[in-house]
């Protein structure tokens, strides 16, 4: 099974944070992306899962 980019093209870094507002990755994790391992997709994908969590309590609360 292929793991998908999480890259929804929007591409724009945000300074304060250094993610990318589309898909939450940094700069060396959207570069290693299409020769990274499943193993270090997933680990990449887990840490857009908590800094997109992250960014939604910031803007909606922790409600």
């Amino acid at each position: 099974m292929t793991i998908v980019s999480p890259c929804i093209n929007i591409c724009r870094m945000t300074p304060a944070t250094g993610y990318c507002e589309g898909c939450f990755r940094t700069i060396p994790e959207i570069t290693e992306w299409s020769r990274a391992t499943d193993e270090r997709k997933r680990a990449i994908l887990a840490e857009v899962t908590t800094r997109q969590a992250a960014a939604e309590a910031a803007m909606f609360g922790d409600a």
